[in-house]
Order: structure tokens, then sequence, then C-alpha cells
């Protein structure tokens, strides 16, 4: 019988066969025991009765109104080794106060998030740095995350303050950005609450639906398997996951693997109320599998991708690229005693997968929630595009024209194998290594605009606005993401280009992560209103860390005596110097 047989046939999927501190550490993710989200946080003013004041999704610009609410919402993490089994199959891992997937940040629209990590990876030693996705960080680039770029790793038993204003409002999450240290574990949920279009009201927010294929292998060496010589620089998951949970068929575990499995660990669930409207916050938090998101017979309206809310459309099937956001609502039409089953899919058109379907349960008020679901899924198949849904359905609410670019550059996508017989990437021709001890926008910073090769700097100097083509010729699709902005996507499609083409050309789609398809192509572009350092690269890690990387320099003129370096960065740098100084960094890929 197949894995989703055998939890349709049996009570084991559902009343878990493992305690939820054997499966998920501290975390409460995937239980009844989840709070709801509020509308927004009240422990703070309310002017006009909103935090936001008389701020509106459609009649103020997000990137230039965000409101200084002068509220700080401070947490704590502490990250650590640990050993769990998110379904079934136990396996070493790294955890944020003990818990997968990591807390909930929470904020209002204009508040400064303040989150002290503390490094206590040990056995061995890892440095450790977090990102905030999608944040703008204006005037704080050092506080992106990215070691190597805006600051250096945090070292082993150091700690480091990140402070940030929450300058736009929707879902997000949080990831480590050394290495590919996240798919060991380390990430979260990061919710922003801001205006609601008139069109998008709801009664309940369920809150984030964390979506991520899972890989037995502990994280670094999977990597090994991927960079080293001769590697696979496709690996297959094991598993996918929604909310950290899924059941596994312990059978198919590999000849000699002597891991301890269970048999029905137990899957996520969540509680829908008849007559009612849910907010669902949806996150691909994976490593390289693109989510096609549902809930058997009921419709989602999309109502925002990324951090940007969007006139609503109805669809079956959400596609989700790794990075990707989407929030839905949808509307509880059933008899309060039923109950239906949420999935979501790895497109295995796009990516291998072992085990590509995740399932939960959303149970309605009086359902016996003892029972499996036995509701049966839509039948839209698979397109095997490996693309987002059409640039012409994804309306910004708040409508935005893009001027005439001031530079137009190409950074097309391709591969090759190294003189070791290693498999890496390249983006603009270039394959990018990381300088842990050399951040780039220290050095932009001290006037140095020499940059080695590797760290693929692309200086736009002092342009206005900067027009991106990537063409990608090669097999795999690829979700790229720009920190700092969001990218204006003007055009995406099969084959290259045809340089004049733009979908909604007067309010093009924007978001900060785009699917750019296999054998095709992506233009984006964005106002350089953002002086720093941006990476721009490819979220599925494995390819990240082959290099499919760049640096956006924006306006090195204003960087040099404008932003001055925080002492706890240079703080940070030195601990990291010392450190390396007397330890072996195993920094065998681009090292973010």
């Amino acid at each position: 019988m197949s894995l989703i047989g055998s939890i349709i046939s049996g009570v084991l999927g559902i009343i878990g066969a493992l305690t939820q501190q054997q499966t998920n550490g501290n975390s409460l993710w995937g239980t009844f025991q989840v709070p709801l989200i509020p509308q927004f946080l009240t422990n703070n003013p309310l002017p006009n009765g909103f935090p936001w004041g008389l701020l509106t999704a459609i009649g103020n610009n997000p990137y230039t109104s965000a409101p200084v609410t002068g509220v700080i919402r401070s947490y704590d993490f502490t990250v650590s080794r640990g050993q769990i089994a998110p379904d079934g199959y136990q396996k070493d891992v790294i955890l944020i106060n003990g818990q997968f997937p990591g807390p909930l940040i929470e904020a209002n629209w204009g508040d400064t998030i303040q989150v002290t990590v503390h490094n206590n990876i040990h056995n061995p030693d890892e440095g450790t740095s977090f990102h905030w996705h999608g944040f703008l960080q204006k005037g704080t680039p050092w506080m992106d995350g990215i070691p190597s770029v805006g600051s250096c790793p945090i070292a082993p038993g150091s700690s480091f303050t990140y402070n940030f204003q929450a300058s736009l409002y929707g879902s997000s999450w949080y990831h480590s950005h050394y290495s590919a240290q996240y798919a060991g574990g380390l990430f979260g949920p990061l919710v922003v609450h801001g205006p609601i279009q008139s069109s998008a009201n709801y009664d309940i927010d369920i809150g984030p639906v964390m979506m991520n294929d899972w890989y037995h292998g502990e994280y670094y060496e999977v990597l090994k398997s991927v960079i080293n010589p001769g590697g696979n620089p496709r690996p297959a998951s094991d598993n996918n996951l929604i909310n950290g949970k899924m059941n596994f068929d312990c059978s198919t575990k590999a000849a000699g693997d002597k891991s301890k499995c269970t048999k029905g660990a137990g899957i996520s669930k969540f509680k829908f109320s008849q007559g009612k409207t849910h907010r669902l916050r949806l996150i691909n938090a994976g490593s390289e599998g693109i989510q096609r998101f549902s809930i058997d017979g009921h419709n989602m309206t999309i109502i925002a991708q990324d951090f940007v809310p969007i006139k609503p459309y109805t669809t079956n099937v959400v596609t989700l690229g790794v990075g990707q956001r989407t929030d839905v609502l949808v509307t509880g039409s059933y008899k309060s005693t039923q109950a239906f089953w949420m999935r979501s899919n790895i497109s295995t058109a796009c990516t291998p997968a072992n085990q590509p379907n995740a399932l939960a349960a959303v149970y309605y008020d009086a359902a016996d929630t003892t029972k499996a679901p036995t509701s049966v899924a839509w039948n839209v198949p698979d397109p095997g595009t490996c693309a987002n849904d059409d640039l012409s359905i994804s309306t910004p609410v708040y409508s935005i024209t893009p001027p005439q670019p001031a530079v137009t550059k190409n950074l097309d996508i391709d591969f090759y194998v190294n003189s070791t017989g290693s498999f890496l990437w390249r983006l603009g021709g270039q394959s990018f290594k990381a300088d842990y001890n050399n951040p780039v926008l220290l050095q932009a910073a001290n006037g140095n605009l020499t940059f080695p090769t590797e760290w693929n700097v692309q200086n736009f100097g002092s342009a206005s606005s900067i027009r991106i083509i990537v063409n990608n010729p090669g097999p795999a699709s690829h979700p790229m993401h720009l920190h700092g902005h969001n990218m204006e996507i003007l055009h995406e499609g099969p084959g290259n280009w045809d340089g004049s083409t733009i979908t909604n050309p007067q309010n093009p789609s924007r978001r900060d992560v785009q699917l750019v398809r296999a054998g095709g192509h992506m233009v984006m572009q964005y106002d350089t209103d953002n002086p720093g350092v941006w990476p721009f690269h490819c979220h599925i890690a494995w390819h990240i860390s082959g290099g499919l990387y760049a640096n956006m320099l924006e306006h090195p003129d204003k960087i040099k005596g404008n932003l001055a370096v925080p002492m706890e960065v240079e703080k940070t740098c030195k601990n990291w110097n010392s450190y390396s100084m007397n330890h072996v960094v195993a920094e065998i890929d681009s090292g973010v």
C-alpha cells in the first residue's frame, strides 16, 4: 500500500505515534494548540484605531510610507543541535530554542524587530547568520544577515543582535543564510500586520502554513554529496512536510540505514469554522522543491504574494517556489462535522523527490478529530512548466509604473564542472565564493571598490534604476530572490525575451522571489533607492551553495561616509576573525 493509502486507511496518520516533543521539539506547530493570529497587535498606540493610523493598502506607497511606531518587538534565539523525528525518521538537526520549525516573529507595520541570536552550535562547531526574508533594510544593510556581505558569521559561543524596521507587511519567514544550514532546520515564520484591502476581508487568521521538502541526511552530508567532485547536483528529498510534520514509510529506508524510524508519527491539523472566511499564510520554506498547495473541495482566493497585496483572484492550486509566500482566503462552506485533506505536492516535473506528497488534516468545528478525512483531491494536473501563475493575473493593489531603466544588464544562468570535478553554477558568467572575513559592504564603506572576481560584485554606480534580464537555457528552474527590494517582474516565459514585451507595463507584478522556468527567461527591474550591497541569487539551497549568486552594489558613493559600520558588526567580525584563525572553517560551498 502507498504511504498516502496507509494514512487514509489507518488512524495512525491522525493520532500520532510520537509525542510533539519527539517530532518537533518545543514547537507547537501542527497542533490545535497553536494560537490564532490577531488582526494586529494591540499592546501599542492605536492612532485612529490602527497601529498604522490612516495608511491604506491602496492609497499609500508601501516603500515610502512605513510608519515609525517606536515599538520594539524583542526576541531571543538560542541556536543549538538536537535530534527530532518530524516524519518519524529520527535525525540530527539544528534548532532555534529547541523548536522545529522555529518560533513565530510577529510585529505591526513600522515596528522595530530586535532578535538576539546566540550561537550554541557545537560538536562540531559552526558559524551562523540569520536573514529576515523580504525586508528592505533601508539604512540597516548590516542587518540583512548574509555572511560575507553585511557582516561576518556569528562565531560559535558568540551572540549578535539584529535590529531592523518591519518596513513591509504581510507574511514572510526567517532562516539561516550560512551555507545550506537552513536545510537542517533553521527557519521559522514571520508575520507583520498591516492594512487590509476592502476586497480581502476575513474572519479568522489561521496563520503560517509552512511547506518544506525534507532530507533524512544531515544537511552537511547532503551538501557534500552535491558539491564534492562527481557529486549529484539534484539530490532527491526524502519527504515533504506541512508545518514540520508528515508520516514516512519506514520500510523504504535505504539498505543498511539503522536510524530509528517510527510509523505514523503524526501529521499537522487545522481548524475551520462553518461560514467563516479564513486567512492562510502559505510559505515555501524548503530547500529545492516547487510546492503545489490545495485543500480538497475548497477554492482559494489569493490576496498577497510575498510582501505585496494584490487584486484578489481565485484558484484551486497555489504554486510556490522556494522562498515565495502566498496569502489566501478560504471560506468554510461545509457542514461543521466535516473534515478535508490539505495537500502540498512537490512538482516532480521540476524536482526529484522520493515522497513528494504532504498531507495535513482540516477539521470543521464539530468534526471528529480522531478520524482521517475521506475527501478527494482536485483534478488539477501539474502543468510541468515549473513556473508561477501568469503575470497578467498578478496585479498589485498599489499601482507603480516603472521608469525607463538607466541600466540594462543580462545576468544569465549556466553551469560547469570545475577543474576538481565539482558541479557549479554561474550567474552572469561567474560562480560566487564568499569571504567570511571580508564582508563586501564593509569594504565599500571603507572606500574599497576593487573586489575579487569570485565575489561577483555587480557595481551599478549611481544608476537610478536597473533592469536585469535573466536567461535560463538550462534544464532546471530557479526561484530568483533579490534582497533589499521588491522586483518589478516585467516579463517571464519560455525561450529568450523578445526585448520589448512587458506584462502589465503600467503596474507590473512585484515580489521578492520569482520562478524562472527551465529553458526560459525573467526580466525584472528595481529603483536604486536603497544604498548597499544586495544579494541576487537562486533560493534553491544546493544551487546557491554551488555559486548561483551575485552581489548588486547600489550607490557606492552613498555608502562611504553615510553608512557607519555599527560597533556590534565590527565586534562580530573581530570574534569571527579570532575564531577562524584558530579553527578550520569547513566552507566547502559558496558559503551562503
